[in-house]
């Protein structure tokens, strides 16, 4: 099927949502092959703020925008803003002194800011409102004369800039193992955060290991897991027992698309993560009667529709779209943007 009548397919299907209560009875009932379309899935609001900001600093001050890492972890994403004019560097030092650089998503640490600021680099930030959430908690804890331990994975952008806040005294653990193994000045006066993107399930047995490793450890007023993160894990966990099959929209260095994987595999339901329609393999879909489809919050929703188009070809006509719980979490734009839209008033953003 090309895309021209995948799209024509998605245009005229149609779409019954039914609740989380429903699933059962409808899976059940039903002798065609069914969809089970989650949401929420797909772009968070974190996602959506940082690729705008892309956008729109290359609409309003022209190519080239430099953006540090990948914007976010989604190759489709990262290709699409390439042909806008974007540059994606591995670091500040390959870009030219003087120029725009927007940071990722996923932030950076202090020696980052400081290396762009002896560049003169003119900075758009687009870290998620989130992480900088547990950026600051780092800093704080770390002039309260804690020992800090960061739960996640060490080779995560993410994580690498968290580290960098207060890297003299942050241990960094992704396994309930590998607590036994921390030493600490004063297991008296010892803090944890998480990683954002982490399964809601293995970050609660570390934490766990941590409670008992050292009684008196403290953490975050409220978790460091964002509420995406949560949502789309949710949404896994109430339809895994009624799919033969779970397939996740994301790429593979998506640390939140991974977890939903993780999360439906620790149920006992087959899961695969699947960049596009390309990725599906017909064996996987030998003897399924319904299909779990849901997305990470990096991947694009045309990703999901094309899945769907595809599946709709294997036999898979009959969609419901199951809402877990609303979404409706916005995030503001960083000053340089907004003043750009204020000079562009036309200037359209992503819906």
């Amino acid at each position: 099927m090309t895309l021209r009548l995948i799209f024509r397919y998605l245009k005229t299907r149609h779409i019954e949502v039914i609740s989380a209560l429903e699933v059962g009875e409808s899976v059940i009932n039903s002798d065609t092959k069914t969809i089970l379309l989650l949401k929420p899935r797909g772009f968070c609001a974190g996602v959506v703020r940082a690729i705008d900001i892309v956008r729109i600093a290359l609409e309003a001050f022209g190519p080239p925008i430099y953006v540090r890492k990948e914007i976010v972890h989604n190759r489709f994403v990262v290709e699409e803003l390439q042909g806008k004019g974007a540059i994606f560097v591995d670091s500040e030092d390959e870009v030219p002194a003087g120029e725009r650089i927007i940071y990722s998503a996923h932030g950076v640490s202090p020696e980052v800011r400081q290396n762009s600021n002896l560049r003169h680099l003119r900075v758009i930030d687009a870290t998620c409102p989130l992480v900088t959430k547990v950026h600051v908690e780092a800093v704080k804890f770390a002039k309260e004369g804690y020992s800090l331990i960061l739960i996640g994975h060490r080779d995560h952008d993410e994580v690498i800039g968290t580290l960098g806040e207060a890297p003299t005294v942050t241990q960094v653990v992704g396994s309930p193992e590998e607590v036994a193994a921390l030493v600490v000045p004063d297991p008296e006066h010892v803090a944890y955060l998480t990683q954002t993107t982490l399964s809601l399930d293995e970050t609660r047995g570390i934490i766990a290991a941590l409670r008992v490793k050292f009684p008196k450890i403290t953490g975050p007023a409220a978790q460091d897991i964002c509420y995406a993160t949560e949502n789309r894990q949710v949404a896994v966990k109430e339809v895994a027992s009624e799919a033969g099959l779970v397939l996740v929209v994301g790429s593979d260095n998506s640390s939140n698309s991974k977890r939903l994987v993780e999360v439906a595999r620790s149920l006992g339901t087959e899961a695969h993560l699947i960049d596009s329609c390309k990725n599906i393999q017909e064996s996987w879909l030998q003897g399924v009667k319904t299909i779990a489809l849901t997305a990470g919050a990096s991947a694009p929703e045309c990703l999901v529709e094309e899945v769907l188009g595809f599946l709709a070809t294997k036999g898979f006509a009959n969609v419901k779209e199951l809402e877990v719980m609303p979404e409706n979490v916005r995030f503001g734009l960083p000053p340089e943007i907004v003043e750009a839209i204020a000079a562009a008033p036309a200037m359209a953003i992503s819906e």
